[in-house]
């Protein structure tokens, strides 16, 4: 096997440079989503208008959920073009491509056309009022337009990450969030457009992404290699694509209940501890950029020796991105352990919030760790297209979960809370790992 991969030139070497030109630039290109979140809320916040910026923080909360449910057309574009990549086959990387692409804009006009239900859905969900409900109403009626659009970044970039295109990945992420943010201070504050004008930055955003995207995807396309109608749409193809979406999108809707699950468990501890549980949350926000830029390096890596058919590529893959993520969890929880006080602190200014967070801070600082064997394993599985034992292993991981919860809230509260996440996060890791061997002994004697 590894044998003939060499012979007709599909192998290729594993190196941390490699591994490193995928994570970096996506990190990167992760980092300005909040940056992006910053803006908004700081336009919208000059107008001195209360009611606008709740209205903005309801929309935004809105479509961070409806957009992130659609997160597999990324995942699964991800993997496929990967394979595609490994075997040497353009034809199948522009077949992957189209498939990617026209399901993605389906699922955007279908966005469209049931955006007032949406919308009604949400206000009744969020119970906003008066200028509150009408300020994320025209957040929600502008910034949807560009459903299509958003939806196409994510085939555009599940497509470019296949192809180990991480510096591609970052310039689309940031022609996306800096035309965001200049739109957002010129309509928004400049011109005084408020809401409106952050969402129409957004669509605007998401819009030059799409077509930059579109214009560096297509020139890369040879017309020879082109795929047929029928091949596009060939039944088999379809039903692998929507079976890999089926299985992440399950286990997209698990992982929110599970973070859901803690919010509301933690609203019970009263507003001191839920708001001290927020600040630390972005302790886990901020380890998940570097651990979500190793994932993707570990999704193009184990595609592309699954399609080349070379064992030892995915191997030296897996350890090396397992050896980076760790590292760095490592590095960055005791970073929180030591910096923790000074970031609470800046986060907020409440001295009951402070001495709460302080006291929960070491079970955030570590989610890093506890939390790095599942980015990865997500990684792998999703470059594997293995989406079936990743949606199963995530319900048991959920399933433990809830025994957690109700055996260590009821004796240590908040704390928990806090363990029970914790091992959460481990669970999933570990459930996955324990597949890994046997899973990629099938996959590439199969290959034989």
């Amino acid at each position: 096997m590894d044998t003939g991969s060499r012979e007709n030139g599909l192998a290729f070497d594993v190196t941390h440079r490699l591994v490193l030109s995928i994570a970096i630039p996506m990190t990167l290109g992760f980092i300005t989503t909040p940056l992006l979140g910053l803006v908004g809320t700081g336009v919208v916040g000059h107008m001195g208008q209360p009611d606008a910026l709740a209205g903005l923080a309801i929309g935004a909360m809105l479509f961070d959920l409806i957009l992130g449910s659609f997160n597999f057309l990324r995942a699964s574009t991800t993997g496929l073009t990967a394979q595609a990549f490994g075997r040497h086959d353009r034809h199948a990387q522009q077949g992957v491509f189209w498939r990617a692409l026209i399901s993605a804009l389906g699922c955007g006009a279908a966005l469209l056309c049931l955006s007032p239900l949406l919308l009604a859905a949400g206000l009744k969900l969020m119970g906003p009022e008066n200028a509150v409900a009408a300020a994320t109403s025209t957040y929600f009626s502008i910034r949807i337009l560009a459903g299509p659009a958003a939806l196409a970044n994510y085939a555009i970039l599940g497509f470019v990450l296949g192809r180990g295109q991480g510096s591609v990945g970052l310039l689309l992420q940031t022609i996306i969030n800096g035309t965001n943010i200049v739109l957002a201070i010129l309509l928004g504050l400049w011109l005084d457009w408020g809401v409106a004008g952050v969402a129409w930055s957004t669509m605007v955003g998401e819009t030059a992404g799409a077509v930059v995207g579109l214009l560096i995807v297509l020139s890369g396309f040879d017309s020879a290699e082109r795929p047929t109608r029928a091949e596009i749409f060939s039944r088999h193809r379809l039903a692998e694509l929507f079976a890999l979406n089926r299985d992440i999108l399950i286990r997209t809707f698990v992982l929110l209940a599970a973070f859901t699950l803690m919010t509301r468990i933690g609203t019970s501890f009263g507003a001191v501890t839920l708001a001290a549980n927020a600040v630390l949350m972005n302790f886990f926000l901020l380890s998940g950029y570097y651990l979500d830029g190793l994932a993707n390096a570990a999704e193009q890596i184990t595609g592309r020796a699954i399609g080349a058919r070379y064992r030892p590529a995915f191997d030296r893959g897996l350890k090396l991105t397992a050896l980076w993520s760790f590292g760095l969890a490592g590095i960055i929880s005791v970073f929180f352990l030591l910096a923790g006080p000074w970031l609470i602190s800046v986060l907020t200014t409440s001295p009951e919030v402070q001495q709460a967070a302080e006291a929960y801070l070491p079970w955030a600082a570590v989610t890093g760790l506890t939390g790095a064997l599942a980015f990865l394993m997500d990684g792998v599985f999703i470059g594997a297209t293995w989406s079936t034992d990743m949606r199963n292993r995530m319900l048991m991981s959920f399933a433990a979960y809830l025994i957690a919860l109700a055996v260590f809230v009821p004796l240590f509260r908040n704390h928990g809370l806090w363990l029970a996440m914790n091992g959460f996060l481990l669970f999933r890791g570990v459930f996955l790992a324990m597949l890994v061997r046997p899973r990629a002994d099938q996959t590439f004697r199969a290959a034989q």
